[in-house]
């Protein structure tokens, strides 16, 4: 079964999350626990958590269909040594959140070397992050997310997930999410037949499916290639609309958060429809 939704607002409080998701007739959703554009925030109460957890319960979301998503600040592969400790010390505080609110994932995008030190470098820099990140608690999964490859970032290649996964040291608490976008502009062919069987293959033999934890589902403004992250609406965009019927009808995106981050959020109704509309 697909549990499709989209990035909602928290506006007033996390606890309106849920409240927004089922307005669009969400069976998922993701949201921000706090402002993504500060390092940290007021502490939760139990004024959000308390009726946090009564919504989710109330409208049938379970905890691991919802996708929070840290701090835009956060590069947990920083190659400043103070630097990389402020990105560390908010993304555990994100993941307190987490656990506050009884969630179960974490996503984040994995970091950005600027050009300071070697791709590998980072990636080690990213592992140890998440390694800390996972000893200081005990329930969150730490969920890698896909890059495009824009600028100084990793993470735009199914090699440099696997390489940050074989060095976490608990691999039941660290997972992908795997964005379409993303993916397609870092030169990943989903949008044809053979392509999409052929980059799933890719995926499952160098990463593995067992990690694919959620999916951001989002069409791309840019080709194939681009290494440009631009998303666009479900069916505008040059992944086009066959790609999503088939992803729709593929079980192995089963039972995991289908997260759109498209921009024009007036649409987000008729899409999650027209995806559930595949799924037939």
């Amino acid at each position: 079964m697909k549990y499709i939704g989209a990035h909602v607002s928290a506006s007033g409080g996390v606890e309106n999350a849920p409240l927004n998701a089922e307005k669009i007739g969400a069976k998922a959703f993701g949201v921000f626990t706090k402002n993504q554009r500060q390092w940290r925030a007021k502490p939760l109460s139990s004024k959000n958590i308390d009726p946090f957890k009564a919504n989710l319960k109330r409208l049938g979301f379970a905890a691991n269909h919802v996708l929070p998503h840290d701090s835009y600040l956060i590069n947990l592969g920083h190659p400043d040594l103070e630097k990389r400790q402020k990105s560390r010390e908010s993304f555990f505080h994100e993941i307190d959140r987490c656990e506050q609110l009884g969630l179960t994932l974490l996503n984040f995008h994995p970091g950005a070397h600027l050009g300071l030190i070697d791709e590998g470098r980072c990636l080690t820099l990213v592992a140890e992050s998440i390694n800390l990140a996972l000893e200081r608690s005990n329930t969150v999964t730490a969920v890698i997310e896909n890059t495009a490859g824009q600028g100084s970032s990793v993470g735009y290649c199914f090699e440099h997930l696997r390489a940050i996964i074989e060095q976490v040291e608990d691999k039941s608490r660290v997972g992908v999410c795997l964005d379409t976008c993303h993916a397609f502009a870092a030169g990943y062919d989903l949008k044809s037949p053979t392509g999409y069987q052929k980059v799933l293959r890719e995926f499952d033999d160098i990463v593995d499916f067992e990690y694919l934890k959620a999916c951001h589902i989002n069409d791309s403004k840019k080709d194939l290639g681009s290494r440009v992250d631009r998303h666009h609406s479900i069916g505008q965009g040059f992944l086009g609309l066959d790609f999503f019927k088939r992803m729709m009808k593929d079980a192995r995106f089963d039972d995991i958060p289908l997260i759109l981050e498209t921009p024009d959020d007036d649409l987000w109704v008729d899409e999650i429809s027209l995806l559930y509309s595949f799924c037939n």
